[in-house]
Formats: C-alpha cells, structure tokens, sequence
C-alpha cells in the first residue's frame, strides 16, 4: 500500500473511533441536558364505543391532540366495556371517552356514590392498575328528570324538589323504571314527590310534550331535549347515578397528555353535549366536522 493510502486508511480509523468514543460518551451521561434527541411525541390511540355521541367526544380529543403535535391513530366503534376495557389494560388503545358513574359501576359494582363528586373520587380509586382518569366534564349521559318548558315557567321548576309541592303528577319512562332505584320510590323517599306512573317507553317524550304526563325519565344528553324544548331538572340529592363525561387512559402517557385532553373537558357542557348530538343526528354531520368547529368555537383549535 503507498504511503499516501496508508495515511488516508489511518486517518479514517481515527475518524470512526472518535466518534465511538463520543458515542460511547453522549450515552453513558443520563443526566446530560442535551443529548442530541429529538423524539416526536408518541401515537396515542383512541377508542370509542359504537354510538355517536361517544364517537364525536372521541373525534374531539384525536383532532385537539393533533393540533398539539400527537400522532394520532383511531379505532373507533369498538363495541361495549367488555370488548374495550381489555384493549385498554393492554396497552392496544391509550384513550377512550367514558362516563363515571356506569364505569365505576363496571369496576367496583358494589360503589354506593351517586353524586357527581364522590363518583369521581370512587372511581379514582377503582380504576385497576396501569389506567387513570383524567378531569371529569360538566357533560352528562345519564337518566334525567325532564319537564316541559312551558311547565318548567308555570311551576317555577328548576329541581326535582321543585316538584314536591305539586299534585296529579303522572311520571312516564320505560317499564323496568317502576321499580328502579330512582323510580316513584325514589322520587318519594328522597324528594317527598309523588307521583303515579304511565309506561310510555319508546313515546315518553312524546308523550310528554302532549302533555299525557309531566314528567319524564330522558338520557341527559339525548337530542330530544334540544329539539322538544324540554327542561331537566337539577338533581342534588344524587336520586340518579352521576355519569360524567370523563377520559379513561393508559397511566404511562397521562401526564404527557393530560393538558390538552383536561382543557376539552373543562369545556364540555351538558347543553354543549346535546348540541353536538343534535348536529349528528337532525343535521347529519360528520364526527370529523362536528369535533373541528367545536374545538374552533371553544379556542381549542
């Protein structure tokens, strides 16, 4: 080999050297402040089950993560808990829209909570290991008490106590809820509010609205109470099993996004939820499109 070789060969072993031991180096030193990586954020994956409103709460948190620079991947549609909660114990999904009082009762089905608060921290306790929830949200998909609003203004009602004082009241809602918890003897035992009850089931708003009954057992978040102009009543004595709107996530990336995802629900209402129900089911918009004028409208975008 000429000496001109020799000398190229040796001066690029000591070029691959130096760099070894400078690589050697930069990651022997955990404490460094500067390593020289960049990493992009993880890809959060988010589910939802197979109904609308869970898809759109579930569109909300993947498009205001993406504004913050996640990757982002979605399985949507999945199914009911018992299909979900395994994904989410594994790790398959990171993020999932749930709802407090009916998870806690998934976890913990002997929990006595109702009220929004004490679920809240009932739940806190019985997520099992390697989950966490993040902040609950104002918005609610629960049983309800709903009047009209023209009886809401005659009576002065804003609470089911409000009704105490009010006789000949006929209470409809599905069959099974004569002999719930929150049914004629709830209402009774915890309000002192009478009432006699008329299965109406599938026609109970309808029913309502006609004026066949005044009181009527609505999922709070159903569209209905937008597009009838019904009233719910306030409940606080916790008659119903609270059920918050609440994010359901994978502990080791909580912290990582809990910002962005505590912010949707700070700005989640109840009358917001409905809302974005009413877009999905009378205007028939998209998830896709609904979620993005809502971050915009709420400064989450």
């Amino acid at each position: 080999m000429s000496t001109a070789r020799t000398r190229i060969a040796v001066a690029l072993a000591g070029t691959a050297v130096a760099a070894f031991a400078l690589a050697g180096c930069a990651s022997s030193d955990p404490l460094s402040g500067d390593s020289g990586d960049t990493a992009a954020p993880s890809t959060i994956v988010i589910g939802s089950q197979s109904y609308y409103s869970n898809e759109i709460i579930a569109e909300i948190y993947a498009q205001a993560l993406e504004g913050a620079g996640f990757d982002v991947e979605r399985k949507f549609n999945i199914g009911q808990r018992d299909a979900y909660i395994p994904s989410l114990e594994d790790g398959t999904v990171d993020l999932f829209p749930e709802y407090t009082g009916n998870l806690l009762q998934f976890f913990d089905p002997s929990a006595t909570a109702t009220t929004p608060d004490d679920v809240y921290a009932a739940l806190q306790e019985a997520v099992p290991e390697g989950l966490t929830v993040l902040d609950q949200s104002a918005a609610t998909d629960q049983d309800s008490y709903n009047v009209t609003a023209d009886f809401a203004a005659e009576h002065d009602l804003t609470s089911i106590a409000d009704l105490a004082s009010i006789d000949g009241l006929i209470l409809g809602g599905a069959p099974e809820l004569e002999e719930r918890p929150y049914g004629p003897k709830g209402l009774k035992d915890v309000y002192g509010v009478t009432v006699t009850f008329n299965a109406t089931a599938d026609t109970t708003v309808d029913e309502l609205v006609a004026g066949n009954i005044q009181l009527a057992d609505v999922y709070s978040a159903d569209p209905l109470i937008k597009t009838k102009n019904l009233v719910t009543l306030e409940d606080p004595e916790g008659l119903f099993l609270a059920s918050n709107v609440v994010p359901l996530v994978n502990a080791d990336i909580a912290d990582e996004i809990a910002d962005v995802i505590n912010a949707v629900s700070a700005a989640l209402t109840p009358e917001g939820l409905i809302a974005l129900n009413v877009e999905s089911t009378v205007d028939q918009r998209s998830s896709e499109d609904i979620a993005k004028e809502w971050l915009a409208d709420n400064g989450l975008s």
